[in-house]
């Protein structure tokens, strides 16, 4: 009750005054103008320090909300965490709820402290108050909590050797770090400039350089260009690289290529006319055998014999052709 009755004596007190001051300007004035002193007491209103904090992964992270007026004494503090899914309940019934059971706590009178931030609690966060005995009974505002992630060892694939004048193209893949990891390559410990022509070691090499793919091609590799190379992924968080890995730059020997195609033309030369003489020769010739020891039977005189079966021999069965 005492505290009621401070809060309307000072509420009367600083609307008399107000409305003393617009009666001395000599001005009209609406009468909701003359009493905004006093409404603005019977209001909720919030504010916060820091409206789009950040921390790294495992570390505690405050998003303040803080009531810079109020006149009910018990009012009902609420916080949501809003994703593409819709709001969930963090702090409800004075109790903390969902992913931040046990990670986090209020501080009076309505700061939310998370003790061990993780990757899963960068979103949009909304701080509710609501207060029942004020004329503005409600207020809220909202906090873009980024939780940053730092990279790990990113995949390099390197070509281990080019010929000459060939294009090439080495590649860098991270995809734990947050927000989204940048890269840069080396070569033999030396960071490799996004334009070549900027820098003396490289001024002669033909490359193209993504930041954000993490992919160095080049259009024609010279000699100048082998060596050892490794990439760095990196964001706000921190940084973390890919073991060197030795790219080689060899000649190819045209000379060679093209006396290998003639011996290899020749020897084929050489099979055919060997193949044509064969056949002229007759070694592949497909003639049929007709049995060497095969003897067409003689003509027969007329005279059919057949054996019995008690004789051993043959007897006359029919009579004489003529």
């Amino acid at each position: 009750m005492y505290f009621h009755f401070v809060s309307f004596c000072s509420c009367f007190i600083s609307g008399c005054v107000h409305l003393a001051c617009c009666l001395a300007s000599y001005v009209i004035l609406p009468m909701s103008s003359c009493f905004a002193g006093y409404f603005s007491v019977l209001a909720v209103v919030l504010r916060t320090s820091n409206d789009s904090p950040w921390t790294d992964e495992f570390d505690k992270i405050e998003l303040s909300c803080l009531i810079e007026s109020i006149s009910t004494t018990n009012p009902r503090i609420e916080w949501k965490k809003i994703t593409n899914e819709g709001p969930s309940y963090v702090y409800f019934d004075k109790k903390i709820s969902g992913d931040l059971e046990n990670r986090a706590v209020i501080r009076e009178p309505a700061t939310l402290l998370i003790t061990n931030a993780t990757r899963s609690d960068t979103a949009k966060y909304r701080c509710e108050v609501t207060a029942a005995d004020d004329q503005k009974s409600f207020d809220e505002i909202v906090i873009d909590l980024v939780v940053r992630v730092k990279p790990v060892v990113p995949k390099c694939s390197v070509p281990k050797s080019v010929p000459f004048g060939k294009s090439a193209e080495l590649s860098c893949v991270e995809e734990e770090g947050f927000p989204k990891s940048q890269y840069q390559w080396f070569k033999n410990r030396e960071e490799i400039p996004d334009d070549p022509k900027t820098s003396l070691k490289f001024f002669n090499s033909s490359y193209a350089l993504n930041a954000e793919t993490g992919t160095l091609k080049f259009i024609a590799v010279r000699k100048e260009d082998a060596g050892e190379y490794f990439c760095r992924a990196k964001n706000d968080a921190g940084y973390a690289e890919c073991a060197a890995q030795k790219m080689e730059v060899y000649d190819i020997d045209l000379l060679g290529i093209i006396l290998g195609v003639l011996v290899v033309v020749i020897v084929l030369l050489c099979i055919t006319v060997g193949i044509c003489c064969a056949y002229k020769q007759g070694y592949f010739s497909s003639q049929k055998q007709t049995g060497n020891n095969y003897k067409v039977p003689a003509k027969g005189d007329g005279v059919d014999y057949v054996r019995t079966e008690d004789e051993g021999d043959f007897r006359h069965k029919s009579s004489f052709v003529i």
